[in-house]
């Protein structure tokens, strides 16, 4: 695949990639497939940041115009070297201001797929929340010793983070909820 030689990469409001899409622009979704199997852009092409940091973008995606997104802006903000890297040589690279978040703020549509499980990491931020809350008022209330709970729960985020390995969204992933329909 050749390698861009673009060094920026513009941003624009959801109105100039609407635009941009109907004049043939590709719309490329760079979060996870349990993300976008939820909600996403109409038409995105689903290309997961972690694929396009280890295999490239798909050799299929011949643009002369590409729009990546995520949910805030934030992961195509600090992915946007790589993806203006990663590019087909020629292409026009954009970021979608604000991610799937400005696109909804401005009234445009998405496909919501409410039968889908929360986002994984949403799941392990609800069930480590309660976790921690749990201990603290049990720690309160019923006996000291609860407090233990909250703290084997931030000892393990702190691990998840300093290793990349978390065991709480490894069991979150395996529950029935969480199966591929």
């Amino acid at each position: 695949m050749p390698i861009s030689t673009i060094s920026t990469i513009s941003t624009i409001s959801a109105q100039e990639a609407q635009a941009k899409i109907q004049q043939g622009a590709v719309l490329i979704d760079i979060r996870n497939s349990d993300e976008h199997r939820r909600e996403h852009i109409e038409g995105a092409m689903l290309q997961p940041l972690s694929q396009l940091q280890a295999t490239g973008l798909s050799e299929n995606i011949q643009a002369k115009e590409i729009i990546f997104h995520c949910k805030s802006g934030m992961r195509t903000k600090n992915a946007s070297q790589l993806l203006s890297q990663i590019a087909p040589q020629g292409s026009q690279v954009f970021l979608l201001e604000g991610g799937i978040d400005g696109w909804k703020k401005v009234g445009f549509a998405t496909k919501i797929d409410a039968k889908q499980p929360l986002e994984l990491m949403r799941q392990v931020q609800i069930a480590a929340g309660s976790l921690a809350l749990l201990g603290a008022v049990l720690g309160y209330t019923a006996s000291p010793a609860f407090h233990f709970l909250s703290g084997f729960v931030g000892a393990g985020l702190l691990f998840a983070g300093v290793t990349g390995f978390c065991g709480m969204a490894r069991l979150l992933a395996v529950m029935p909820w969480n199966k591929t329909k």
